[in-house]
C-alpha cells in the first residue's frame, strides 16, 4: 500500500532573517525526524531559500505561473499550507487541506485603516473556507479567530511551536562585542515590536542594549528615544545577525526584552528562556500565555514603571535563582512535540 502524499508549504523561509523562517526550519526537520516513513512528505519552497532540509525530502519549487494552474493539483492526499500568506492557493489544489494561522495581528494595531483589517478578515475567512482543519500556534490566535471568523470552531485546534536550542560555537565572536553587561532583543525593528520603549531601562546603570533584526525608518524613532533619555552611545542596532551572533548575544545577555504589542507567539521569548535568562514581555497578545510564570510582565509602558519592573525582576531573579525554572518552563515547547502534533493531525484529518 502507498504512502499518503503530504506537501509542506515552506514558501515563507525566503528571508532567513524572519520568524517564518526559524518556523520553518524547525517544524520541516522535526517532521522529517518524526515521520517514521508514515507519509510522503515533499515540500513548496522558493528556489532561492538559504536552506534545503540537507536534501532529506523533495523539494517542489514555487513559481508564479502556480497562480494561474498548479500542475500537481491532483499530486497530493494533504496539503499543509504552514502560514496564512498562501502564496499557493488553497482553491488551487486537489486534496485534504491543512492552514496553520500565527496571526492576525492587524486588528490589535490601532493604527491599521478598517477598511485593511477587514479586507485581511474576509481573505483569511474565504481562504479557511477550503481547507479541512485550521490550526493557530497559540490560545490567543483561536481566540481571535474564532471572535472574526466564528464558523471556523469546528475545525479549529491550537499546536504550540517549538524552539530550537541554541548552542554557540567553541570561540565565538560576534559581530558587535559589547563593552558591558547587556540586554538583548531581536525581531524586525517595527513600531509593534515596541523597540523604541526600551532606552528607559538603561536609566541609572551601565548596561548596554543590543537590538538585532532587519532595519527599518523606524530605526530613527529608536536612535531619537536613546538620545532622550541621554544613552544613545549605549543603544547598538546591529541589523541582522546570523545564527551563531544570535545565539552568542543570548547565552551572554544580562535580560531579554521584548516589549511587543503583537504576538501571534513569539518564538524569541523561548530561545532566551533556553539560556535560563530573564525574560521581560509587555503583556499583551500571546505573550503572557507564551512566557507563563516564568517571564516578567510590563503592565504599560510608561518609563518610570517599566524601570521598576526590570528593577524587581532582576532583583528576583537573582536572590531566587530563577534560571533553572525558566528553562524547565522552555523545555514545554520543543519541535519535536509539535511535529508529532502535526503528523497526528494529517493521520487525522486524512481518516476523517
Amino acid at each position: 500500500m502507498s504512502k499518503p502524499a503530504v506537501l509542506v508549504t515552506f514558501d515563507s523561509m525566503k528571508n532567513a532573517n524572519s520568524g517564518y523562517f526559524s518556523f520553518g526550519k524547525g517544524l520541516g526537520n522535526a517532521l522529517i525526524a518524526q515521520n517514521s516513513d508514515r507519509f510522503k512528505l515533499e515540500y513548496y519552497m522558493f528556489k532561492n531559500t538559504t536552506y534545503f532540509f540537507d536534501k532529506k525530502v523533495d523539494i517542489m519549487y514555487l513559481s508564479r505561473l502556480h497562480n494561474i494552474h498548479f500542475p500537481a493539483r491532483n499530486k497530493f492526499d494533504l496539503v499543509h499550507f504552514t502560514d496564512q500568506t498562501c502564496r499557493l492557493k488553497p482553491y488551487k489544489v486537489n486534496a485534504k487541506k491543512i492552514m496553520t494561522i500565527h496571526d492576525i495581528n492587524n486588528v490589535h494595531l490601532k493604527f491599521k485603516p478598517q477598511r485593511k483589517i477587514d479586507a485581511h478578515i474576509n481573505k483569511l475567512r474565504r481562504y479557511i473556507s477550503y481547507c479541512d482543519k485550521v490550526v493557530t500556534i497559540s490560545a490567543f490566535v483561536a481566540n481571535d479567530i474564532l471572535h472574526f471568523i466564528p464558523e471556523v470552531k469546528d475545525k479549529l485546534r491550537v499546536i504550540y511551536n517549538g524552539a530550537d536550542k541554541l548552542s554557540v560555537p567553541d570561540n565565538h565572536v560576534p559581530v558587535f562585542l559589547p563593552k558591558t553587561p547587556f540586554l538583548f532583543t531581536i525581531g524586525l525593528l517595527s513600531v509593534q515590536k515596541g523597540f523604541h520603549l526600551l532606552p528607559p531601562l538603561l536609566k541609572g546603570n551601565d548596561f548596554e542594549l543590543v537590538i538585532s533584526g532587519i532595519e527599518t525608518p523606524h530605526k530613527n524613532r529608536i536612535i531619537e528615544e536613546a538620545e532622550k533619555y541621554g544613552c544613545k552611545e549605549r543603544v547598538i542596532i546591529t541589523g541582522p545577525v546570523s545564527e551563531s551572533d544570535k545565539a552568542w548575544y543570548y547565552k551572554n545577555c544580562s535580560a531579554f526584552v521584548f516589549p511587543s504589542i503583537a504576538e501571534g507567539f513569539g518564538l524569541p521569548v523561548i530561545e532566551a528562556m533556553y539560556f535560563g535568562k530573564p525574560v521581560f514581555l509587555s503583556k499583551f497578545t500571546s505573550l503572557p500565555e507564551v512566557g507563563g510564570e516564568a517571564a516578567y510582565y510590563f503592565d504599560n509602558f510608561e518609563p518610570e514603571h517599566m524601570q521598576y519592573v526590570f528593577k524587581e525582576g532582576m532583583l528576583d531573579f537573582d536572590t531566587n535563582k530563577r534560571s533553572a525554572a525558566i528553562i524547565k518552563h522552555a523545555e514545554r515547547f520543543s519541535w519535536e512535540s509539535t511535529a508529532k502534533q502535526y503528523l497526528e493531525l494529517y493521520n487525522e484529518c486524512l481518516n476523517g
